[in-house]
């Protein structure tokens, strides 16, 4: 039997996951874990038994948590993950830290990584999958960061090491983030602040962002974020090849592709996972018939379908 009495935060049996997810779907957490801090989130990762898998949760915005659950243990860092230090032009910032609110107190301190401010996540989830838009990526701005090892070990990652990539990089299985470090060019705040105003105004012109979603469902297939810029192109932007592909407004049971911004997937209510996950299937296999594009998730689905 292990022993988790030294540890300080909170575990959780079977923990329901729908309520901590964007799209309020999904199975529970056969073990929740929310470490009070480092470590105590090392303390627990050198008890739990190494064939036990592990998988580091922020705050649910891009994620589909399969109907099943997750088998193994989900990490959820809170306050303890949540701080933004700013020194000349770094910021070092816990994984827990909204993207949105890095990029305020950035901007507050006339530091430019207004980029951040229209993603939803926190920082951890924008590392691990190299966000970015307006032509802008973590990886533009990455420095290091800190993670756990599986086996509880701390460790230090450069850029080389995660190989980041167009909406991902290499972080190793099992590693837990829990902290990076971010260089911004510097600028007036009163104007990146002003940055930031707009480039919300044209999101909510844009984007369902009054609907249950995970953000965009599925990567470009140019295989790079939109600029932002009057000159930039919507040839491959996944929007455009679903639109095309006649799967705007497209449904499945309570899912639905927004009709607003065909490359949002929306919860109309009701919906399960399987039918979020089937309704994307459903566009990539429209898509891939009608253009020969094969579309990417952008979404990170886990865990276990329910069984029939």
């Amino acid at each position: 039997m292990t022993d988790f009495s030294h540890i300080r935060g909170k575990i959780t049996m079977d923990r329901p996951l729908a309520d901590l997810t964007w799209l309020r779907v999904g199975g529970p957490a056969q073990m929740f874990f929310q470490p009070a801090d480092v470590d105590d989130l090392q303390a627990f990762l050198k008890a739990l038994p190494l064939e036990t898998t592990v998988f580091p949760m922020g705050v649910g915005s891009n994620l589909i948590v399969r109907d099943g659950g997750i088998k193994g243990a989900v990490i959820r860092m809170g306050r303890g993950f949540n701080h933004i230090e700013i020194e000349d032009d770094q910021v070092r910032v816990g994984v827990a830290a909204l993207d949105a609110h890095v990029a305020r107190k950035a901007a507050d301190a006339g530091l430019d990584l207004t980029f951040l401010r229209t993603i939803p996540g926190a920082i951890g989830g924008a590392v691990r999958m190299n966000a970015g838009c307006y032509g802008s990526y973590v990886a533009d701005h990455f420095v290091s960061a800190s993670a756990l090892t599986r086996a509880g070990e701390v460790v230090q990652i450069g850029a080389d090491e995660l190989e980041f990539a167009y909406r991902q990089s290499n972080l190793p299985e099992g590693w837990v983030l829990t902290e990076a470090v971010l260089r911004a060019q510097k600028g007036d705040p009163d104007t990146l602040h002003a940055k930031m105003q707009e480039q919300l105004r044209k999101r909510d012109e844009t984007q369902p962002t009054k609907d249950r979603t995970a953000g965009s469902t599925f990567r470009n297939p140019a295989g790079f974020s939109s600029t932002g810029q009057a000159d930039d192109t919507h040839e491959l932007k996944a929007w455009k090849v679903i639109d095309e592909a006649g799967m705007r407004g497209a449904t499945l049971g309570g899912a639905q592709m927004s009709t607003k911004h065909p490359n949002f997937l929306i919860n109309t209510g009701g919906a399960t996972a399987a039918d979020l996950e089937g309704l994307g299937e459903m566009v990539r296999k429209k898509v891939f018939q009608t253009q020969s594009i094969e579309l990417h998730w952008e979404v990170l689905r886990i865990g276990e379908p329910v069984p029939q």
